[in-house]
């Protein structure tokens, strides 16, 4: 007759397997648990800034509110169609449109530029440009459109042009810290088989990493060209050309159907822009 097992420890017993098949959902706030508490930071920031706000409610929902609002969104659906003002609105569109792709091109151009010396591509990369040039990132998308289109236009003068560099300017810092950050990502791999080989770093990045990070930086440049298109309409404001400067010059005078003209010509821009767009990207991803 055979003596029974010994008996381990290191077996569970049919509970513990119970327990630990069924095992009860983590808690929602845990005191070790640091993204815990960030979320409850955020929350508390968030009914701080309700708290500290003049909002007010009760103005915005009153009847006298509503109906003025009323009234004008009843101007604004009796658009202007004559042949005139609509083939005026067309040529503003086609300067919008102008404007942002202008602007992005030139953005992609000197965002890549830094996007170089602000990345570190490598552990014994030095990157000594690195912190001058992520600085000088920042200050480009940190200072708003309207502020680069207001301080340029004091050099170019009233249109398009200024409206155009404005765009380009800050749009370069956007563009540069995201290509230097997917520079930064890429795989090092391919890179590292061209180095240890002697091949120049110009030429490491060409063939190992650009093609990594390409789609990549189509993807970030065609979303930004999405928003300059926004943003080329809202520096006309300011006197850059486009239909920003009709919509302020006739949103000026209260004419309500041509306002709602260049309204919907803004509207048609961008969802022909989100079109391609998607188009290009659909392309891309094949």
């Amino acid at each position: 007759m055979q003596s029974p097992l010994p008996h381990s420890s290191n077996v569970p017993t049919a509970a513990q397997a119970a327990n630990d098949t069924y095992k009860l959902p983590p808690k929602l706030f845990d005191a070790r648990c640091n993204a815990c508490w960030l979320v409850l930071g955020v929350v508390l920031l968030v009914i701080a800034s309700f708290a500290t706000l003049s909002l007010q409610w009760a103005q915005f929902w009153s009847w006298d509110a509503l109906q003025r609002m009323a009234r004008f969104v009843a101007e604004l659906l009796h658009p202007r169609f004559d042949l005139a003002f609509v083939t005026k609105v067309a040529m503003a569109s086609l300067e919008t449109l102008a404007m942002s792709a202008l602007g992005t091109l030139l953005a992609v151009v000197l965002g890549l530029a830094l996007a170089l010396p602000a990345s570190k591509t490598h552990a014994q990369d030095p990157a000594r440009w690195r912190g001058p040039a992520r600085l000088l990132l920042n200050a480009l998308r940190s200072t708003p459109e309207l502020v680069w289109a207001a301080l340029l236009l004091i050099a170019a003068g009233l249109g398009p042009f200024a409206g155009t560099l404005a765009l380009g300017l800050h749009t370069s810092g956007v563009l540069g810290r995201l290509f230097a950050e997917s520079i930064e990502n890429a795989t090092p791999g391919p890179a590292f088989a061209l180095r240890v080989r002697g091949v120049s770093a110009a030429r490491v990045f060409a063939y190992a990493t650009l093609p990594q990070v390409l789609p990549q930086l189509l993807s970030y440049s065609l979303y930004r060209w999405e928003n300059n298109i926004r943003a080329a309409a809202v520096l006309g404001v300011v006197g850059a050309g486009g239909l920003g400067q009709m919509l302020a010059f006739h949103m000026g005078l209260f004419q309500m159907a041509e306002t709602s003209t260049v309204l919907l010509a803004m509207l048609v821009l961008v969802a022909l822009v989100d079109a391609l767009s998607y188009a290009v990207r659909k392309v891309l991803s094949r």
